[in-house]
């Protein structure tokens, strides 16, 4: 019996050192953990237990069959994240320079599968080169079994992602389906082809990072909601987003404790400037209405004028869309209406109450907005708001003009409360511009047309630059002081929370993609 004992340890032992100890030194010189080391700071300790451990690759073709490896460049299982169970994958570069095979691929499944069966999120820490070529369709059959697992996971379970590392080719498609994807900064890259390939086809000289490294991918792309500074700064940021969300679809974000504390809620009274063309940040406004040190932005780089992300109320977790008029006067472009989106859905897939916040002078115009289809883009917020059933509560700031007041949650898509503060416009346009067009005759016949202009804008702006005429034909609930804001919402949360929403029996939608 002690012979099998030592026979067991043995291969374990060599398990653990995935591809060996020089490999392991050469992964920690370039400021990257190992597929152990990320799986131990991410789970609660000594949670983890790991399947799969003795796999290894079944080919034999081009000397594979003298190069084997334990777990065969992957390791998963199963542990808990304060408590709660979470299904894990973490690609191990030191073997293979984590290149997905046939076996890998089967590793990865078999996880997935149980997170379905069970209702828990799964987590992969993606660290890969790509299919490994040796095993040719095998590995790209492989990719293919786990994309086929994310789209029947998609609303079901969490699915988040981690790029710590390259991430390569058929590597890619898995995490963009997933919810949420994270990158490190300086260490990972996602780009289907890689620089020598864009070289030699389009002739461009591009480095990996200006390609595919976090920076882009935050910034002008879109394809990551975060960016952290090293592999232990993201395995705390997945932690914390993971708080946010439940289990699977039939359940409810776990609700925190909170202390209450008004003081800091004061504030708001006096964010809104006189002038309604001055920029203010919207981050305040959310900070002085929701739970102290709460928000959890996601896109934080990308499409800056809208900010949406998770916080908390009262201690229950919400969305948040919100228009930021500190960039592009927080208009409605192509970019922003994407990301928001994208969001909206996320938060109805797992009964996350949204709360939508409005300042916007309407969609962006010009030729390159319309040829990059903001009819269509700008659509996908509107379908994604009117399809949502988890409970939507509208608080307007200051603007909302145009078709961006309807697709921004009004009550006419569906919202269930929605509140203006005093400071509110709620019109077809802007003063200025809609006197230029009603009263263009009068202005042009005018001894002084400047003035005229000025008394037409200002009589418009008395009729309709405020929030009333839409509370009297009940499009507002109610009118609301800043300082109470925070109050009505939790109220108003509170009240929705049995809401039940009956839609048309359907297959499903075709929203505009």
């Amino acid at each position: 019996m002690n012979s099998k004992i030592e026979e067991l340890n043995e291969r374990l032992a060599k398990a653990y050192l995935g591809g060996g100890q020089a490999r392991i030194d050469k992964q920690h010189k370039k400021n990257k953990l190992t597929a152990r080391e990320r799986i131990h700071y991410l789970l609660d300790d000594n949670s983890f237990e790991e399947t799969g451990i003795l796999v290894t690759h079944r080919t034999t073709d081009f000397g594979m069959d003298k190069e084997k490896y334990y777990g065969d460049g992957v390791v998963t299982g199963y542990g808990t994240i304060d408590g709660r169970l979470v299904y894990v994958y973490a690609q191990d570069f030191t073997v293979f320079g984590g290149a997905l095979s046939e076996t890998h691929a089967e590793k990865i499944c078999k996880v997935m599968d149980l997170a379905m069966k069970v209702g828990a999120p799964v987590i992969g820490l993606n660290d890969s080169g790509g299919a490994r070529i040796q095993e040719g369709v095998r590995s790209l059959g492989g990719y293919a079994d786990i994309f086929y697992r994310n789209v029947m996971a998609s609303g079901v379970i969490p699915q988040l992602s981690a790029i710590m590392g390259p991430c390569a080719g058929g590597a890619v498609y898995s995490p963009a389906m997933t919810d949420f994807t994270m990158m490190v900064e300086g260490t990972s890259y996602m780009f289907v082809t890689g620089p020598n390939v864009v070289k030699t086809v389009t002739n461009e000289e591009v480095t990996s990072e200006e390609l595919g490294g976090a920076s882009t991918h935050s910034q002008k792309s879109g394809v990551a909601h975060v960016t952290s500074a090293n592999d232990v700064q993201c395995l705390a940021d997945l932690k914390r987003l993971l708080s946010y969300l439940p289990q699977n679809n039939k359940e409810k974000p776990v609700a925190i404790p909170y202390e209450t504390g008004d003081e800091i809620r004061m504030q708001l009274a006096n964010i809104i400037p006189d002038s309604t063309t001055t920029p203010y940040s919207m981050h305040n406004v959310i900070k002085g209405i929701i739970d102290e040190d709460s928000f959890f932005e996601i896109h934080k780089d990308y499409a800056e004028n809208i900010v949406v992300g998770f916080a908390r109320l009262g201690g229950k977790s919400i969305g948040i869309v919100a228009n930021n008029p500190m960039f592009l006067a927080g208009v409605l472009d192509v970019d922003s209406s994407k990301k928001a989106a994208r969001f909206t859905r996320f938060c109805d897939c797992f009964n996350i109450p949204l709360l939508v916040l409005v300042d916007v002078p309407g969609f962006l115009p010009g030729t390159d907005q319309e040829w990059n289809g903001i009819i269509m883009h700008g659509a996908k917020l509107l379908y994604a708001l009117s399809e949502a059933t988890v409970p939507r509560v509208t608080v307007i700031t200051r603007k909302a003009y145009g078709g961006a007041y309807d697709v921004m949650n009004s009550k006419h898509i569906g919202a269930d409360m929605n509140f203006a503060w005093p400071t509110a416009e709620i019109a077809v346009m802007g003063a200025k511009g809609a006197s230029e067009i009603i009263f263009r005759k009068e202005i042009k016949e005018a001894a002084d047309p400047e003035k005229k202009l000025a008394e037409k804008e200002k009589e418009y702006a008395e009729k309709f630059a405020n929030p009333y005429r839409a509370a009297e034909r009940g499009f507002i609930d109610e009118v609301i002081l800043p300082e109470n804001t925070r109050r009505k919402l939790m109220k108003a949360f509170s009240m929705l929370e049995g809401k039940k929403a009956k839609i048309p029996k359907k297959k499903h939608g075709n929203i505009p993609l």
